[in-house]
């Protein structure tokens, strides 16, 4: 074991290179902090290598794939003997993809002149850390402040051990050959995304769910569309199940699960477990040096990020609230800030959350419900996509917009979308609930035509009472 004589002196520390770490590191050096990042396998974190990015880059190729083949006849266009070569597909993910961001990350993060440790960071105490690197090397590092995003992992359940034809989300997005059968255990947003890409590269999907509805953290009328398409391409879905044991046939694998005390099997080529994310706080030292953590061992944290430890802070999975790594580069721009002495504090008024199933789902701000139970008097006005022209040119016109807003003085507070790029179409409400914004402020800015943008102003005059199109 080599042990570096001399601890190099950091400004600020970062542990863990994803959406949260990178963001917070490069937004400390912009600020003139002498910075390094600690990652001990992935640039970019699991979101670019295997999350978010190859996940969306799969359900492309099988949207490709599913028009090839005769999704798009509609259009009157028609294509004969369709094939997949899904080799190709992976190579394209992940070089074409995931490798160009990925290598982008590590030029932005030189190019601000964050220093890129590689290996395992284990804090010694409130001021040094240890990272043991390869060949059994470690080097020892003093610090004024750190930063904490490590992420989280996927949820190992009981009977479901991964390995073999028990994969989790990283396994489902790195098979060799697109599955024949393939079940999913738990329908939130990874496993109802994921179930779709590979049912419309040609797999028999089968999704189980614990709870009584699919996406359980979106609304039922937007989530009853989802289902629509679902069933469209083949999708079998089966809600209050609870999965009981994997058992490995060989060549196959046999999934047990009991819908309301009736045991019921299903065999496929896989099962993909995708049922929430745990936290990655162990084996870093945090207890030691007394950073104190929540019952579900989640980093508890002030609104700028800080921990018990002052110069401490956490960001990302690890923290209170979604997992989601819009979430986390956000907290990690508030906590290079904080340490930096700005007036910067987490406020979550607006936190996107997307589903990009088909069609997508994205909901922002409070739901008619979440903001009658903060004691806000609202009402909720649906727009249907079938009334928007650009929609019904690319035969999208399934879902529609719902704005929240205000009785007396139709401010904006809240807004849900279901449909074709509802990713891309909320972010002005996002935008408008932030400003504080009214419907009326939407209503009278003009949306090009035509464009989808367009019933986003249609949901406005909805609100004010004067619909045109609907």
């Amino acid at each position: 074991m080599v042990v570096g004589a001399f601890a190099i002196e950091l400004d600020t520390v970062v542990i863990g290179a994803g959406p949260g770490g990178y963001v917070a590191a490069i937004r400390a050096a912009q600020l003139g902090q002498k910075v390094a990042i600690v990652e001990r396998e992935y640039i970019g974190g699991v979101c670019l290598n295997v999350g978010c990015i190859p996940s969306k880059a799969l359900i492309q190729a099988g949207h490709a794939y599913h028009n090839a083949k005769g999704g798009d006849a509609v259009f009157g266009v028609t294509s004969n003997d369709v094939k997949l070569d899904f080799t190709k597909t992976q190579e394209w993910k992940d070089n074409t993809v995931v490798n160009t961001l990925t290598s982008g990350v590590e030029m932005l993060l030189k190019k601000n002149k964050v220093e890129i440790i590689r290996g395992e960071a284990y804090f010694n105490n409130e001021r040094e850390f240890t990272v043991m690197g390869e060949g059994d090397t470690h080097q020892l590092y003093s610090f004024n402040n750190a930063i904490l995003a490590t992420g989280s992992s996927p949820i190992q359940i009981p009977g479901f051990k991964f390995g073999g034809r028990v994969v989790d989300s990283t396994g489902a997005l790195n098979f060799k050959e697109v599955p024949k059968r393939l079940v999913v255990i738990g329908g939130g947003v990874i496993g109802s995304e994921l179930g779709m890409a590979y049912a419309n590269l040609g797999s028999e999907v089968t999704i189980l769910e614990g709870s009584p509805q699919l996406l359980p953290t979106f609304e039922k009328d937007m989530v009853k569309v989802v289902e629509k398409e679902m069933k469209n391409i083949g999708i079998e879905t089966v809600v209050n199940a609870m999965a009981k044991e994997a058992v490995d046939n060989g060549d196959s694998v046999t999934v047990k699960y009991e819908v309301k005390g009736e045991a019921k099997e299903v065999t496929a080529d896989y099962v993909l477990v995708s049922v929430g994310r745990r936290a990655n706080t162990a084996d870093l030292g945090l207890e030691a040096i007394g950073i104190e953590l929540t019952e579900r061992g989640l980093v508890k944290v002030d609104n700028q990020g800080r921990t018990s430890v002052k110069n401490f802070f956490a960001i990302g999975d690890i923290t209170p609230g979604a997992a989601l790594a819009h979430k986390a580069s956000y907290e990690g721009k508030i906590a290079a800030e904080a340490i930096s002495g700005k007036p910067a504090a987490i406020d979550y008024k607006v936190m996107p959350a997307v589903a990009y199933t088909t069609p997508e789902i994205a909901s922002y701000g409070l739901t008619e419900k979440e903001a009658k139970e903060k004691g806000l008097e609202v009402k909720a006005t649906k727009f249907p996509l079938a009334g928007n022209g650009r929609a019904l040119s690319l035969n999208a016109g399934e879902g529609f917009i719902r704005l929240v807003a205000t009785k007396d003085d139709h401010v904006i507070v809240g807004a849900q979308m279901v449909g074709i790029s509802a990713s891309d179409v909320m972010a002005e409400l996002g935008l408008a609930i932030e400003a504080g914004m009214n419907a009326e402020d939407i209503a009278l800015t003009i949306h090009g035509h035509p464009t989808l943008s367009e019933a986003v102003m249609d949901a406005a005059e909805g609100v004010l009472g004067m619909p045109i199109h609907m």
